[in-house]
Order: structure tokens, then C-alpha cells, then sequence
């Protein structure tokens, strides 16, 4: 099995190119000072999931509907613990929301 020298030439350009790519997304990110502050909070699907007692396919829902803000790094969503706060403050009575801060102390942890 032979690859000719256009082909091969192709491929290297396309190569090339990612790298590229890649190289100014490193570069952006390395000049980037914070991305979040020192004593915020971030958790995964499943970390959320866990806390709020709810499905995977519930947070979808939610972000779907843009009731809970999110961001994702690569194919992975992450939700940050203040978004999360407002977001059951929003929707829980006083009651229930007292005893959510009382189990989970999203702020104060480090």
C-alpha cells in the first residue's frame, strides 16, 4: 500500500492546520489570568445530580430550558456552585431551602 505524494501532501496540510489550531486555542488559554475567582466552586453532571436528587436527563432539562446556566469544557458540563444557590433559591420554599444550605455548604467549601 503506496500513498502517493499529493495525497500525502494533503493530509500534512490538514495536519498542519490543526496544530495550528491548536496551538492558538493553548495560547489563549495560557494568556487568560482566571478563569474563575479563587474561592469559587464548580461541579460535574453527576456531582449536581447527587445534590439535587434529580436525573442526568433532569439537568438536561434545565439547561435546555435555560433554568440553570452551565458551561462545558470539552464534551463535559460543569455548573457553578452561586448559579446553582440562586438556582434552588428560585425555585424552594424558605423552609427547604434552609435545610439545602444546612446540608450543602457550596460556598464555604473549598
Amino acid at each position: 500500500m503506496y500513498i502517493d505524494n499529493e495525497n500525502f501532501e494533503r493530509w500534512m496540510e490538514k495536519l498542519s492546520k490543526k496544530l495550528t489550531e491548536i496551538g492558538q486555542d493553548l495560547k489563549s488559554l495560557i494568556n487568560t489570568d482566571t478563569v474563575l475567582d479563587d474561592n469559587e466552586k464548580i461541579l460535574d453532571n453527576q456531582d449536581l445530580a447527587f445534590l439535587l436528587k434529580v436525573s442526568f436527563r433532569t439537568l438536561q432539562r434545565y439547561r435546555v430550558n435555560k433554568q440553570l446556566p452551565y458551561f462545558t469544557i470539552g464534551r463535559k458540563t460543569y455548573y457553578r456552585a452561586v448559579d446553582i444557590r440562586a438556582f434552588v433559591r428560585e425555585r424552594a420554599d424558605s423552609q427547604s431551602y434552609k435545610q439545602f444550605e444546612k446540608a450543602n455548604q457550596l460556598d464555604n467549601q473549598p
